[in-house]
């Protein structure tokens, strides 16, 4: 053998543990890659069917409360009152504020309402006696003596405080947001007031008469939520689409309509007898008018003709806030707005159709925190001066809510599952208008 020869076989000799060493690094890694691909598709899939089992208990949850909320035993006692605040600042200008003015509002509120003994964020005295607030033994109660020897200067900080709404809970809910659980969701069911809205339906309307006043509101509207000319385009272009298949009034007088009977056949013993086509007249009431524009225009409203998203954008976002135009905006064929529970924008919207209204609005704020008007003609009677142009506004306003909307919402696990109704409500009688679910 050579020297050569000799050298390779030397050198294999040397190399063959190295390229054990590296075959197994080889197989070891390919090994793992396979484990970690393994793991993570058993993990993707264990997800998968969890989140399936939570949105089927969330979705269970959700329907299940919007059956509750919209049981007839539930709302036959459901009669929102608006109260008094003479003391506390108002909700109408609240969407305008930025956070730092917001939280000066409510730092400005602190120092007031230490003098006054207003200003607490559930609506009682801070200079009341301590003895007033409640047995020290009930644990539950957040006056409790036992808790601090200052709760009362601890009120009288910012964070303590919270702006009313006309009900009493923030605007625009007629009552405190209420939560439960069914069996592993968590259930919120919120109740607004629609008719402390700007309904959008307003922009549609058919009558000549009143169309320039109608593209002024909304152009009203959409200047106070700050949506400029560009985007109002696009909104006013989508709106004349819906307007197109379906005009929109807010008034309504009962119609006769033509019914045509189809044909029938009757066998008989002697021969077969074909009755002809009739013709009656069938009267259809306001009512069922009424109901039957707000089921169309919930639809047409909450379809893809009518781009939301522009109008959900944000123009104010903290942890506490967040306003938008979809926030003030009446979805669900509203026709009136109601003095005592719309915020700024809204009544200076509607009382467009009058004339004078930033001072009808301002006149408004002012006197229904001390107390809420009872009817248009209190309305007239205490702002005389604008008597003319508040009869110019009558079918468009109005002095206690009938239309109302409940969200629920359900939350298991990282599922979650809404659903939104309206509703109005007519002295005892609910009649349910659609149901989105989402």
């Amino acid at each position: 053998m050579s020297d050569f020869s000799k050298y390779l076989n030397n050198c294999g000799s040397r190399n063959r543990p190295g390229i054990v060493l590296l075959v197994t690094l080889v197989l070891l890694v390919v090994l793992a890659t396979l484990g970690y691909t393994l793991s993570n598709r058993v993990t993707a899939q264990r997800h998968r069917d969890q989140y399936i089992m939570d949105y089927r208990q969330a979705r269970y949850a959700c329907d299940s409360a919007m059956k509750y909320a919209l049981a007839l035993t539930t709302l036959e006692d459901f009669d929102p009152q608006v109260i008094s605040r003479p003391n506390e600042p108002d909700f109408s200008d609240l969407f305008i504020l930025s956070e730092v003015e917001y939280k000066e509002l409510l730092d400005q509120w602190a120092v007031e309402s230490g003098d006054s003994g207003f200003g607490r964020a559930d609506g009682r005295s801070n200079t009341a006696p301590i003895a007033d607030f409640g047995d020290a033994d009930d644990i539950n109660d957040v006056n409790d003596i036992g808790r601090s020897e200052t709760w009362a200067a601890d009120f009288d900080s910012a964070s303590s405080l919270k702006v009313r709404g006309p009900y009493g809970p923030p605007w625009p809910f007629v009552t405190e947001p209420v939560e439960f659980e069914i069996a592993s969701a968590t259930v919120t069911i919120e109740i607004e007031d629609e008719n402390a809205k700007y309904p959008i339906g307003w922009a549609l309307l058919a009558d000549p008469k009143v169309q320039l006043e109608a593209q002024a509101s909304l152009e009203t509207f959409c200047e106070w939520m700050g949506i400029d000319g560009r985007e109002n385009s696009p909104l006013r272009r989508q709106l004349d689409s819906i307007g197109e298949i379906k005009t929109f009034k807010v008034e309504f007088k009962p119609t006769t309509t033509a019914v045509r009977t189809p044909p029938t056949t009757r066998s008989g013993s002697a021969a077969t007898r074909t009755r002809r086509t009739r013709i009656t007249r069938k009267t259809v009431s306001a009512a069922d008018q009424t109901a039957r524009q707000n089921t169309d225009f919930a639809k047409l409203f909450h379809s893809s003709l009518l781009d939301t998203e522009a109008l959900a954008r944000p123009t104010i976002e903290t942890e506490s806030r967040k306003e938008s135009a979809l926030k003030y905006s009446g979805m669900w064929a509203s026709t009136k707005v109601n003095v005592n529970t719309a915020p700024r924008h809204v009544l200076e919207a509607a009382f467009t159709f009058g004339g004078d209204a930033d001072r009808i609005a301002e006149q408004i704020i002012q006197r229904r925190r001390e107390q809420p008007f009872t009817d248009i003609q209190d309305l007239k009677r205490s702002l005389l001066s604008y008597s003319d142009s508040i009869a110019k506004c009558e079918k468009y306003i109005t002095t206690v809510s009938r239309f109302f909307t409940i969200k629920v919402t359900a939350v298991s696990g990282v599922a979650k599952a809404s659903a939104i109704a309206a509703i109005t409500k007519d002295g005892n009688k609910i009649k349910r208008i659609a149901v989105i679910s989402g």
